[in-house]
C-alpha cells in the first residue's frame, strides 16, 4: 500500500529538536516579554545552558531584543528580552470574492492589512495583486520584511506551480508565485490555507511537544491540514486533507467539485448563509458576517442556521477524528467568533463516534486572523532556527 507523503526530511532530522526547543523559547519570550534569562529557563523548562545558547542565536538573527540591565535588582543585574518588531513578512490571504494583504510581525501580530477586490480575470487579478504588494513593500519601507507567505483556498502541486484543485476559486494561479518574487525581490512561500494553519499552531505552539493535529479551515468552503510525525502531510500531488469534499448526504446540495451533499455544503460558511435564507423573516443578500452579529444579538433565525452548520461540522470531524486519530482538532475561521455560543454542539456531535472521544478539539487563538498569523509559518518553516 502506498504511504501518504509527508514533507521529506523533517521527522528525522537532527535539526527536530533543536528547533522544537527553540521555537519554544521564542514563543515563552512571545507571551512574558519583557522576560530575563533566568525566568525563561524556569518559564520553559529548558536548562540554563541551552537557553543562553538559543538566546545568542535568536539576538545575532535579530529575532530578539535584549535591553538596558534592570535597576535596583540585586546581584547580577537581569538584561530583559523582547521580540523584534522590525522583523516581519507580508501575509497574503486569497478568497473567492477578496484578498487580504497584512504586515505580520514575527510575534504573529497583524501591524497592518488592507482588504482587495480582485477580478476575475486571471492576468488582471495576478496584476492588481503584484501591484498591491509592491504596494504595501513601500508603505513598510522601514520594517525589515523577509517574505511573502500566501494561503490559497485550493491545492497547488508540491512545487506550487500549478493549481490542481480549487472548485471555490474562479481564477487559476499559475503565474502568481514567479510573478510576485519577481517584482518584490522577496522569496515566495504559497501554499493550502489549511496547510499554512496547521503549520502556524506548530509554530506558535506553547508546547514542548510535536502532537499531530489537524486544522479544520471553515470559510467558504472547508478544508482540512494534517500535520503529522513532525511535518504537514501532503499525499500524491498535494491532494491530502480534502475532507470537505467527502459526500455525507447523497441527494445534498450541489458542491462546487460537482459532487452533491460534501460535507462543506452543509457546515461551511456558505451553507450558514443557505440555511438563515431559508428561514422566515430572514434579511435579504445576507453575508456570514452579518449572521454571526446576528447570533451574537440571539436572532432566531441566524442563531438556527449557525445551530445547523454546527451539528453538520461535529458529524464531519467524526470522520476526521476516526480517520486520523489526532491528539487534537483546531478550528480555524470567522466561526470561532461565536464559538461561545455553538462550540458545544460541535463537540456534542463529534463525540458520539466512541473514537473521537479521546481527541482534544479547540478553536484557534484569533481564529478569524489565523490566515493572517499563518504567513510567518509558511516564510520561516524551512529556515528557522537561524543557522
Amino acid at each position: 500500500m502506498r504511504r501518504m507523503r509527508v514533507d521529506e526530511g523533517q521527522g528525522a532530522s537532527n535539526r527536530m529538536p533543536r528547533r522544537i526547543n527553540s521555537n519554544l523559547v521564542l514563543n515563552t519570550v512571545r507571551r512574558r516579554q519583557p522576560i530575563s534569562r533566568v525566568e525563561l529557563s524556569r518559564a520553559s523548562g529548558l536548562q540554563p545552558s541551552t537557553v543562553s545558547l538559543i538566546v545568542e542565536e535568536l539576538l545575532h538573527a535579530d529575532w530578539l531584543l535584549e535591553g538596558e540591565a534592570v535597576k535596583g535588582a540585586r546581584g547580577r543585574r537581569p538584561r530583559l528580552l523582547t521580540m523584534s518588531e522590525q522583523k516581519c513578512v507580508i501575509a497574503v490571504d486569497i478568497h473567492p470574492r477578496q484578498t487580504t494583504l497584512a504586515l505580520t510581525e514575527i510575534s504573529g501580530r497583524i501591524a497592518w492589512q488592507s482588504v482587495l477586490s480582485l477580478p476575475q480575470d486571471p492576468r488582471q487579478a495576478i496584476n492588481r495583486l503584484t501591484a498591491a504588494v509592491q504596494s504595501a513593500i513601500k508603505i513598510h519601507a522601514g520594517r525589515t520584511i523577509e517574505g511573502i507567505g500566501i494561503c490559497l483556498p485550493g491545492r497547488t502541486d508540491p512545487n506550487a506551480k500549478h493549481l490542481i484543485f480549487a472548485p471555490n476559486l474562479r481564477w487559476p494561479i499559475v503565474s502568481l508565485k514567479a510573478k510576485i518574487e519577481r517584482a518584490s525581490g522577496l522569496p515566495v512561500h504559497m501554499d493550502n490555507v489549511a496547510n499554512a494553519c496547521a503549520l502556524s499552531e506548530v509554530w506558535f505552539s506553547e508546547s514542548t511537544r510535536m502532537e499531530d493535529l489537524v486544522v479544520v479551515e471553515v470559510s467558504e468552503g472547508i478544508g482540512t491540514g494534517i500535520f503529522v510525525n513532525g511535518a504537514i502531510a501532503r499525499g500524491k500531488d498535494g491532494m491530502a486533507g480534502e475532507f470537505g469534499h467527502i459526500q455525507m448526504v447523497e441527494d445534498g446540495p450541489k458542491c462546487n467539485c460537482g459532487n452533491n451533499g460534501c460535507w462543506e455544503t452543509l457546515a461551511s460558511n456558505n451553507a450558514a448563509v443557505r440555511f438563515y435564507g431559508e428561514s422566515p423573516g430572514a434579511q435579504k443578500q445576507a453575508v456570514f458576517s452579518n449572521i454571526l452579529r446576528l447570533a451574537v444579538a440571539q436572532d432566531p433565525a441566524a442563531t438556527c442556521a449557525l445551530k445547523r452548520m454546527a451539528e453538520n461540522l461535529g458529524r464531519g470531524m467524526r470522520m476526521v477524528a476516526a480517520a486520523l486519530a489526532p491528539a487534537e482538532i483546531v478550528v480555524v475561521g470567522e466561526i470561532t467568533a461565536a464559538w461561545h455560543q455553538i462550540g458545544y454542539i460541535v463537540e456534542a456531535e463529534m463525540r458520539k463516534h466512541p473514537l473521537a472521544r479521546a481527541v482534544r478539539l479547540r478553536p484557534a487563538y484569533d481564529g478569524a486572523s489565523a490566515r493572517l498569523r499563518s504567513a510567518v509559518a509558511l516564510v520561516f518553516a524551512e529556515t528557522f532556527p537561524p543557522s
